[in-house]
């Protein structure tokens, strides 16, 4: 099968995505944009097959972000050159950072020491570049304040770093495909990106912010627009499945060889295992690119650094107990949406099984509610339980989930014999099986078993990050070796300050990869890996300038 790969050499102007376009002139025209970025002449590259090794030089890109949301566009804007500077008239509520800042007002922020800015600073993310920028971009919001943000922003073209961010859909991720009749659980400002204030946008669509939590869908919008509007668009590419990221190695007595001999394959690299004679070196990344007549078009490339910017939504968390592959049992409010808009549950006397006792699992009431479906809602955890995410959101702001938490606590099974009409909880009750017959046993704390008949299970207990191209779909990268990737359990182990993952050099992650699920929290992964690409990339051109090196590939 022919593939695209950036090893091979070609031509042609880069342009803009259109219809027209094929996906090969798209890759095409998006690799001759990049040589011209990175100086280099790139003749004609025609389509190669996957077990070709070519000697054309290699073209290498600095940066390959996996992951269009929010965190790969804010990367991608840092990425592009634009930088954050402390606004002459700001004063930040904070006196000792107010203090850090000016002592460095003349140099962006990208630019400073993020370690000594970080330093005291609280909030809700347990990584400080993380709450570092959120402060300055949110001043005390965590104490309920709307101050604007201490920074206001240049773009300054010879600080762009060449990238490209590649994402499964438009960009802004996960996001367009959330059910947009729920309101987000944060303030749309929190959602917003540098640079271009959600509030402003808004109005300039005229479109009707109602309360401070917005719409998925209007969240979605925004980012799509974001792209647009910042310029951001020739590095950004749609429609792209990742099916590969792996390590590219070379022996150490072929550096004075041509590239062609260079490469070895992984599974040389495990025959070798234990010896000295191979060094890492770049970043192969491969997939394939989705037309519009649905066909596949695989492409390869080269990076010398990889960020991570996937999310969790790939894969919905699941109870791993009999009768779950069933077609009654559902694992995404999408699906729960499509049945319900298409009629399936209208008339249904049996209620619907509602799995979790999260937010999802509470817009997933709320929806079953409002269209008059009964609910049977099933729980591991006390109702009591401090950690329950009902405990931790006021009231006034967000009276719909409360209403759901009300609704656990006193239509209990256990309060009337009789079953509620509308809405039944189970609190502290495992599912043990779903039967061919549309049942479910569930079983209590105290081993109590019990049979539910049900007209649909939806099962909504979190999502977990699909790494699948990665080796050991990233097992190895995470704070506990050898288990999957979790938002919560088991992030990617990073260094606090860079985002450069602990365990492999040059790949980074932010965002919820690394336990930042909120937006205003990612940016802070952009702000600490921008740096440390920025310092890498003027110390390598350093290199080239001396005539000590400079040559692509992982020292």
């Amino acid at each position: 099968m022919p593939v695209w790969c950036c090893r091979c050499s070609l031509a042609g102007h880069f342009r803009t995505y259109s219809g027209t376009e094929t996906e090969g002139q798209l890759l095409n025209s998006f690799v001759q944009y990049f040589g011209e970025s990175l100086g280099r002449k790139i003749k004609r590259m025609p389509l190669i097959e996957e077990t070709v090794l070519p000697g054309d030089s290699l073209l290498t890109l600095p940066v390959v972000i996996i992951g269009n949301g929010p965190s790969g566009i804010c990367l991608s804007y840092l990425l592009s050159g634009y930088r954050p500077y402390l606004s002459p008239e700001a004063i930040h509520p904070n006196p000792i950072l107010h203090t850090k800042l000016e002592e460095a007002r003349h140099l962006s922020i990208v630019d400073q020491d993020l370690e000594y800015l970080s330093e005291g600073l609280e909030g809700r993310s347990s990584n400080p570049v993380a709450v570092l920028f959120d402060t300055l971009l949110h001043p005390d919001a965590d104490f309920g304040y709307d101050y604007p943000p201490v920074l206001h922003w240049k773009l300054e073209q010879h600080n762009y770093i060449p990238h490209i961010v590649l994402g499964k859909g438009p960009p802004g991720g996960a996001w367009h495909s959330m059910e947009g009749s729920m309101l987000t659980i944060s303030f749309g400002d929190w959602m917003e990106l540098p640079g271009l204030s959600f509030k402003e946008w808004a109005a300039s669509k005229r479109r009707n912010i109602k309360s401070d939590r917005v719409m998925p869908e209007e969240i979605a919008c925004y980012y799509k627009h974001y792209v647009k509007v910042m310029g951001l668009q020739k590095n950004f590419r749609d429609n792209v499945y990742i099916t590969s990221v792996s390590r590219l190695y070379r022996e150490k007595d072929d550096e004075g060889r041509s590239h062609q001999n260079e490469d070895i394959s992984t599974q040389h690299l495990e025959m070798e295992d234990g010896q000295k004679s191979l060094i890492k070196r770049n970043w192969e990344v491969r997939g394939y690119q989705r037309a519009a007549d649905g066909s596949h078009v695989p492409f390869c490339l080269f990076a010398e650094n990889v960020a991570l910017a996937t999310g969790t939504f790939d894969s919905p968390g699941r109870l791993q107990v009999e009768g779950e592959d069933f077609p009654f049992v559902l694992h995404s409010m999408s699906d729960f949406g499509a049945a319900i808009s298409k009629g399936k549950l209208r008339g249904k006397a049996d209620p619907v099984l509602i799995v979790g006792a999260g937010l999802t699992a509470a817009d997933a009431v709320l929806c079953a509610y409002n269209n008059n479906i009964p609910v049977v809602h099933v729980f591991r955890r006390r109702v009591t339980d401090t950690s329950l995410i009902f405990k931790q959101l006021p009231k006034k702001l967000y009276p719909e989930y409360h209403k759901v938490y009300h609704m656990m606590c006193t239509q209990s099974h256990t309060v009337d014999s009789n079953q509620h009409s509308a809405y039944t909880s189970f609190p502290e009750h495992n599912v043990l099986s779903f039967k061919p017959e549309m049942k479910c046993v569930l079983q209590s704390a105290s081993g109590l078993k019990k049979i539910l008949k049900f007209s649909v299970a939806l099962v909504l207990i979190g999502s977990h990050p699909n790494l699948f191209f990665l080796k050991d779909q990233g097992h190895s990268i995470g704070h506990h070796s050898n288990q999957p990737i979790t938002c919560k359990g088991n992030p990617i182990e990073i260094d606090p300050y860079t985002y450069e993952c602990t365990k492999e050099a040059n790949l980074f992650a932010l965002g919820p990869l690394v336990g930042d699920n909120f937006v205003r929290f990612l940016k802070g992964g952009a702000l600490g890996i921008a740096r440390c690409l920025a310092i890498r990339q003027k110390k390598k051109h350093e290199l080239i300038e001396s005539g000590d090196g400079g040559g692509d590939g992982v020292p």
